[in-house]
C-alpha cells in the first residue's frame, strides 16, 4: 500500500510502567520522519476524558511530539468539521484507552472510519493504547448479559490491522481474547495478547513485530484455543 506506514498497538494497563523517556513511544514518533510530529488524540473510547488526554499529551510531549490536539467527538456542541481538519492535518492519529464498544459507537456515529482509512493510506501513523489498539483490529466481543457467558457476541472494529488482540489481561488469563477466537471460529487464527507496557508493530505488508517484550499468542484449531509458546 503506497505511502502507508506501520500501525502501533500499545498496551497500557493498571501496572503501566511507561517512563518519561519511553522507547516505544519514541519509536512510534520517529516513524513519521518528522522532528516534532503533530498528534491528533482520538478519545472516543474514554468520552474525551480530559484527565486521560493530559496524561497522554504530557507523555507524548516528553518523548518528542510537537502539537498534540484533542479531537472533540463526545461534547454536545462538537464540530465535526474541526475534528476532520485535525485528522487531516496531523502526522499521527492516536486512539486512547477506555471502552472499545463505546469508542466504535462514537466513531460510527461521527462517520469517521472512512477518513481514518484514507489518512492511513496517505501515510499518517496510526497508534492505539489499550482499548484504542483493539479499535484498530478486526473485531471485539461484548456480553448482552454480563452474568451469562452464552450472551457473548462479536462486533466489528476498524479492521485496519489484520488480526485480533487484547491488552494487558495477563492477570486474568486472556479470557476475553479466547472467547473472541471461539466466536470467530476461524481455523488456525492467532490472537495476540499484549502484556502491559509492550506492543506490536504491524507493517502494511502484514508483517507483525513484537516491540518492548514478548507477546502471548493463542491459536484456534479444531474447536479449541491453544496457547502458543511466546516467541
Amino acid at each position: 500500500m503506497q505511502g502507508a506506514k506501520p500501525i502501533y498497538l500499545l498496551a497500557g494497563g493498571p501496572r503501566q510502567r511507561r517512563k518519561t523517556h519511553d522507547p516505544l513511544i519514541q519509536q512510534m514518533l520517529r516513524e513519521t520522519g518528522r522532528p516534532k510530529p503533530s498528534v491528533a488524540y482520538i478519545g472516543a473510547a474514554s468520552r474525551d476524558n480530559p484527565g486521560f488526554f493530559e496524561i497522554i499529551k504530557t507523555l507524548l510531549a516528553q518523548n518528542g511530539a510537537g502539537q498534540v490536539d484533542l479531537v472533540h467527538l463526545e461534547r454536545p456542541d462538537r464540530s465535526l468539521s474541526e475534528a476532520k481538519r485535525r485528522l487531516e492535518s496531523s502526522d499521527i492519529l492516536f486512539f486512547s484507552g477506555g471502552d472499545v464498544e463505546l469508542g466504535m459507537e462514537i466513531l460510527q456515529e461521527c462517520r469517521l472510519a472512512g477518513l481514518i482509512r484514507k489518512r492511513f493510506k496517505e501515510g499518517a501513523v496510526l497508534a492505539g493504547l489499550s482499548a484504542g489498539s483493539i479499535l484498530l483490529a478486526r473485531q471485539w466481543v461484548r456480553w448482552r448479559d454480563p452474568d451469562d457467558d452464552a450472551s457473548a457476541e462479536l462486533f466489528d472494529c476498524l479492521g485496519l490491522v489484520p488480526l485480533v488482540c487484547d491488552m494487558h489481561d495477563e492477570d486474568e488469563g486472556w479470557e476475553e481474547l479466547k472467547t473472541l477466537l471461539h466466536l470467530r471460529h476461524v481455523e488456525g487464527e492467532i490472537g495476540y495478547g499484549i502484556p502491559a507496557s509492550m506492543g506490536l508493530r504491524i507493517y502494511p505488508d502484514r508483517r507483525i513485530e513484537e516491540i518492548g517484550g514478548r507477546v502471548h499468542r493463542f491459536r484456534f484449531m479444531n474447536g479449541l484455543v491453544n496457547t502458543l509458546d511466546a516467541s
